[in-house]
């Protein structure tokens, strides 16, 4: 069984990227589980047609305690008969959501869930932002880290954080770096930033996700375009970053960059096109072009 981990800045469309994915491994016969480690719960919203999928958490709190649930109690299947969790957390401001990750995988664990299944995908919240979200790096549940990102200045501070965290434990658990996929926000130069970090960070840009209102309008039914629209195009995009990371032998220690020099690559890529003209500044690379200045 392969334990798989999707992180990325919140708001990247991680969500939406692992269970497009999730949907492409079971598709093509992969038995699959998918962990929500979000307090949101919206991790198997598209795979389950629902809003919100009720959490281990929440229904911890109404029985009174996480052992007195039972596995069926947690787990629904959805679509392509994939497996689905969420750990959920405590109210906005009330504990710690880290804290419902750490309370989920225990009780998968100790309740056979992990049985009969090829691969496992956990969803994680944005930032490795403490120790609850960062159990499947730093406890060994989860070989291989998958980071979404894009050409946005935040969501390469976010993916170069994330490198961190897997370089703090890839010696004491094993985990390692898979790849960065580009959710493509249509910034300037986007591929070859994405490509260029990738290498400074001694990995590879493994899948490129382009735009497309057809995700959009899919998620508006709560579905996946896999199964909204089995036959566009993005579908396709999705199926074939399922079959890189099935086939993917790339796994690798990463070699985070200092701030300076992440600062640097945006100015690098920002400011000059081919013409070597001024394009395609953002107000936050305008600052940084200041401050270089």
């Amino acid at each position: 069984m392969r334990q798989i981990a999707f992180y990325g800045k919140g708001g990247i469309g991680k969500s939406t990227t692992s269970q497009n994915t999730v949907v492409a491994m079971a598709e093509a016969g992969q038995r699959v589980m998918i962990v929500g480690c979000d307090p949101k719960a919206d991790s198997t919203r598209l795979i389950l047609h629902t809003k919100m999928q009720q959490t281990i958490m929440s229904l911890a709190a109404q029985s009174g305690s996480v052992d007195d649930l039972e596995l069926e109690d947690v787990l629904r299947v959805g679509f392509q008969n994939i497996k689905c969790v969420e750990s959920g957390g405590p109210e906005p401001g009330v504990g710690c959501a880290g804290r419902g990750v750490i309370t989920a995988i225990n009780f998968l664990e100790e309740n056979g869930a992990y049985e009969d299944l090829d691969i496992v995908m956990y969803d994680v919240l944005g930032d490795v932002v403490c120790g609850g979200f960062a159990m499947p790096i730093r406890e060994g549940k989860a070989q291989e880290i998958y980071i979404v990102v894009s050409g946005e200045m935040m969501a390469m501070y976010a993916a170069n954080n994330i490198a961190r965290g897997v370089l703090k434990y890839a010696n004491s658990g094993g985990v390692r770096l898979g790849g960065l996929i580009c959710n493509e926000r249509q910034v300037h130069r986007e591929v070859e930033l994405i490509e260029a970090l990738a290498q400074k960070l001694n990995t590879q840009m493994i899948h490129f996700v382009p735009r497309a209102k057809q995700v959009q309008q899919a998620e508006l039914r709560r579905m996946t375009v896999i199964e909204y629209s089995p036959n566009h195009p993005q579908a396709d995009v999705y199926r074939e970053l399922a079959k890189k990371i099935e086939n993917n032998t790339k796994l690798t220690i990463p070699t985070p960059l200092a701030m300076d020099d992440l600062e640097q690559l945006l100015l690098d890529f920002g400011l000059m096109d081919d013409d070597e003209s001024i394009v395609g500044l953002t107000e936050e690379q305008e600052k940084l072009k200041a401050v270089a200045s």
